[in-house]
């Protein structure tokens, strides 16, 4: 017996309408990210504490013996490995300073627009040693909620994609509906297809709302094409949603597979620079948020919105997503069982 359209298209729409009967889950999808970009637009766009930040780009750590600026206290130097990334970093206001030691001559990069960045720039003619060679990189400064929003968003969509398949279909084990489910013409496949495109249709839906609607008042930066910006979110919930597939393949216990999920959710928002750049973080702390899906969407989603990147030119980022979804919707797929037994 092969896949049926007619099987798969009712098990969809099963789905959908049992989520949205649930008022108060569709409430807290809809609500608690709003709530979130509202908060941290009201915290953190006002005047602050000066924080000064310095990329330094060269073939080893900052140190002092590179130059006595770098030994200058309260200053939190960090190596950048990309110049041309670092200096579209201080022409966002994402960092005061850029420090070039790679070529034969050092070179220093301000935003004359940037009044921390004329500070720090003080400092570093007065610190002593042979004076940098000047730049400039201009640019108009983003918000922290410019910054923030595509990981509040998408912390949001991680948790809907993970708990909205992962918990739901260890549900239906432990309930019996799977056992029953399992007794009708339907086939494992055309489930767990059901699942996810209903998943994935209420994921884009909800998100893109709140997005239209929050922009409406914020009005975030978009450099970037809206479409590629879908698309990427697209792919990012369907690598999201293959990882709640995985959890939910044999698990028979919803405390189990509730402590699974909050596992794998819990230190991807963390670590994924949803909230906060991991810039200057140590270096295996970023080596860890490499390996989250939600870390490559959340960086590239800013790529699109902040630097007008396109989307073919995020091969990398990308290529880890489908190769989660493809690793994750394989596992998955061959290990479901609709009993506990």
């Amino acid at each position: 017996m092969g896949f049926s359209f007619q099987r798969f298209r009712a098990a969809t729409i099963a789905r959908s309408i049992e989520f949205l009967r649930d008022r108060s889950a569709l409430a807290w999808n809809l609500m608690f990210p709003v709530l979130m970009v509202v908060g941290f637009a009201a915290i953190f766009s006002g005047p602050g504490q000066p924080v000064f930040k310095v990329a330094v780009v060269a073939s080893a750590e900052p140190s002092p013996a590179m130059h006595p600026f770098l030994g200058t206290p309260h200053v939190q130097f960090y190596r950048e490995p990309e110049l041309e990334a670092a200096k579209r970093k201080v022409a966002r206001h994402r960092v005061d300073l850029l420090l070039d030691f790679s070529g034969e001559k050092p070179r220093y990069w301000t935003n004359p627009e940037s009044p921390k960045g004329e500070l720090v720039e003080k400092l570093l003619l007065g610190s002593g040693g042979v004076a940098p060679e000047k730049q400039q990189a201009t640019g108009k400064p983003i918000r922290y909620v410019d910054w923030a929003v595509p990981g509040i968003l998408g912390v949001n969509l991680m948790f809907s994609c993970l708990w909205g398949v992962g918990y739901v279909i260890v549900r239906y084990r432990k309930s019996g509906h799977l056992k029953r489910l399992n007794a009708t013409p339907l086939r494992a496949l055309e489930f767990v297809s059901a699942q996810i495109v209903s998943r994935l249709a209420l994921v884009m839906t909800t998100t893109t709302m709140m997005f239209v609607g929050c922009n409406l008042f914020m009005h975030f930066p978009m450099e970037g094409s809206y479409i590629d910006l879908f698309i990427l979110t697209l792919i990012g919930s369907l690598s999201l949603t293959s990882m709640g597939l995985l959890v939910a393949a044999r698990v028979g216990s919803e405390e189990i597979s509730g402590g699974l999920l909050n596992v794998i959710s819990s230190p991807m928002m963390i670590l994924s620079g949803a909230f906060f750049s991991l810039d200057g973080s140590p270096r295996w702390v970023q080596a860890l948020a490499e390996i989250f899906p939600l870390t490559h969407m959340l960086s590239a989603a800013r790529s699109i919105m902040l630097d007008g990147t396109r989307l073919i030119d995020l091969g990398y980022p990308l290529l880890v997503l489908v190769g989660t979804t493809v690793v994750c919707m394989s596992f998955g797929s061959l290990l479901f069982k609709w009993t506990q037994d």
